[in-house]
């Protein structure tokens, strides 16, 4: 593996998945629908969809790559400077008290395995922010000298397992954890932390891409 700025990258990556998002609401209600099952099958689904985000954002950086050294600088500024807005963006959010999410715990339903992967996989995939993210946050990383494709798919395979194993803990501890998750003032300790490192870390690669 050729990955630059590693350790920045996997710190990233782990902050992404903690961030309560789409995903982990999700993974909650399912979770909370018809048991741990639904939720680690759900999770599985979401996880699947980030190789898709991986592929094309692949297919991106190889075009870019193509066209001029000088522009791939220019997208991981870029990138970096997206880091620092999503950091500014959980901050505001927490101190606002408002992250934007309605967990719902009510109980109904049986396990489905088809309709759990399909409401994980198709949650992440049409997830804008993973979208936007994933373009912009995977070029940080790539060494231009080895081929962008198998990098992208090892750093998608590394989220994989992290939000697997996150994920999966979430919706087997959702019985007694899931009130503690679908806490307020939770969500906003948990996005203003994550918001701050990501300041930090953006401003990190911005100094790194301009020592280059």
């Amino acid at each position: 593996m050729h990955l630059l700025n590693f350790e920045a990258f996997l710190i990233a990556i782990t902050l992404l998945t903690i961030t309560p998002g789409i995903d982990t609401v999700l993974v909650i209600k399912n979770a909370s629908r018809s048991g741990v099952a639904d939720g680690v099958v759900t999770s599985f689904g979401i996880c699947m969809g980030l190789f898709v985000h991986a592929t094309l954002s692949a297919i991106g950086i190889s075009a870019i790559l193509l066209q001029s050294a000088a522009l791939f600088s220019f997208i991981k500024y870029l990138g970096a400077a997206y880091l620092i807005w999503l950091g500014f963006t959980g901050i505001k959010a927490a101190y606002k008290g408002h992250i934007g999410i309605t967990v719902n715990t009510s109980k109904s339903s049986t396990m489905n395995i088809k309709r759990s992967l399909t409401e994980g996989f198709l949650s992440n995939v049409l997830n804008p922010k993973t979208v936007v993210f994933y373009l912009a946050f995977l070029p940080q990383f790539i060494n231009p000298d080895y081929s962008p494709f198998l990098q992208a798919m090892a750093m998608a395979a590394i989220h994989f397992i992290i939000a697997m194993i996150w994920q999966s803990g979430i919706a087997g501890a959702v019985g007694s954890a899931k009130r503690f998750f679908s806490q307020g003032t939770t969500l906003r300790y948990m996005e203003g932390i994550t918001g701050s490192v990501l300041i930090l870390l953006g401003l990190k690669l911005l100094l790194d891409e301009q020592r280059n």
